[in-house]
């Protein structure tokens, strides 16, 4: 089947003993070591690397469309974001009256805020499961609302990379407004657990490091799983010879819009894996610029393997999160300064300089539109 053809790779096993191993190492040294050992790993550090795996799922969820469908997404970051707020909004709903206000059924802002009732949006909220779809439907089906009408209309290349950063702003702008219902400026915060464990407690934050570990580890299943199937090869093809493609008879835009939908439901993930692990969720997620970031993690991880999508993000952010506390008004400087020597200097990223043309799980292993139409 197409799930379990990725496991039969090589480097689809090594990247998953590298993530369990780490997954593992992680927890023994947080669980086991003592507080004043140099092994011992703070729930500090456990929080900072979840945040980093959800990124690495961000990231690899833009390496599918990117790398293998040639759509340069500038708008990510709204899936991201709207996962993150399905996250948010049941979080929220758990809160009760431990709340400032101490109403049971309104959040504080809302109380605030002089509001009465609860939107009909937020209701059904404060059930896990209602909750956990909505962190796929919603952004699946703004990806499919979006996506088949620039597909249908045939919109490629900057333009559509244009008008996805303009989805992303003017979702942005809209969350900024306190009339939405979503905690406006300061976005959704103050939460106090999830399924009933406790957020402040370390064996809650480990929980959710290993629970998204998992995530990371399926959705990149997931993505080996369509790329190497024909849907993935025609999707490669689609990205380098769209015409060429259409004229062989596929429908284009149903393979366009089908790997973008499911790339946009995996960044929903990992915006609500995001969320209790950082403890807030604000309309700064929906920033361009944000969604831009995303593109510098892959494009220096190596575009079109997936696995370089991960190594990209997460030396980035780790470098990020060095930097800005060296140097925090200068961190764009060097973000701009980091991706044009890897446009110029590494344009296959660090995926192309561990794996040679010619060697198995490189990138140069991903087939042509020529051989695909073949």
């Amino acid at each position: 089947m197409w799930f379990t053809r990725p496991l039969q790779e090589r480097s689809t096993r090594i990247f998953l003993g590298v993530l369990f191993a780490a997954l593992a190492i992680v927890s023994v040294l947080h669980v086991l070591m003592p507080q004043d050992s140099a092994l011992y790993v703070s729930s500090y550090t456990v929080t900072l690397l979840g945040k980093y795996l959800c990124y690495a799922l961000l990231a690899v969820a833009v390496d599918l469309v990117w790398g293998y469908l040639g759509i340069l997404s500038l708008g990510h970051g709204a899936f991201f974001a709207l996962g993150g707020y399905a996250m948010g909004m049941y979080l929220m709903r758990q809160i009760g009256d431990r709340g400032v206000y101490g109403d049971p059924v309104l959040p504080d802002f809302m109380v605030f805020l002089n509001w009465h009732e609860l939107p009909w949006y937020w209701l059904g909220f404060d059930m896990a499961w209602f909750a956990f779809i909505m962190v796929l439907l919603a952004p699946g089906l703004l990806a499919l609302v979006f996506g088949f009408l620039a597909f249908r209309s045939r919109v490629t290349g900057v333009y559509l990379s244009i008008i996805t950063q303009a989805l992303t702003f003017a979702l942005m702008l809209a969350f900024f407004r306190n009339e939405m219902g979503f905690g406006g400026n300061n976005g959704l915060t103050d939460f106090k657990d999830i399924l009933g464990f406790d957020l402040r407690t370390d064996a809650t934050r480990l929980g959710l490091f290993i629970a998204t570990g998992i995530a990371l580890a399926i959705g990149y299943v997931i993505c080996r799983g369509i790329v190497t199937s024909k849907l993935g090869r025609v999707s490669i093809a689609c990205r380098d010879a769209e015409a060429r493609t259409r004229f062989l008879g596929y429908r284009v835009e149903r393979v366009q819009l089908f790997v973008f939908v499911v790339s946009a439901m995996l960044a929903g993930v990992a915006g609500a894996l995001y969320v209790p692990q950082v403890g807030i969720i604000n309309p700064g997620e929906f920033s361009p610029l944000f969604s831009i970031e995303v593109v510098v993690w892959v494009a220096l991880g190596g575009r079109a393997t997936l696995y370089g999508a991960v190594i990209g993000a997460i030396l980035v952010n780790y470098g990020k999160t060095v930097f800005t506390g060296i140097m925090p008004d200068a961190w764009l400087f060097a973000l701009g300064g980091l991706f044009v020597l890897v446009t110029v200097f590494l344009p296959k990223g660090i995926a192309g300089l561990v794996f040679k043309p010619g060697k198995a799980g490189g990138p140069s292993n991903t087939p042509s539109a020529q051989e695909t139409a073949a």
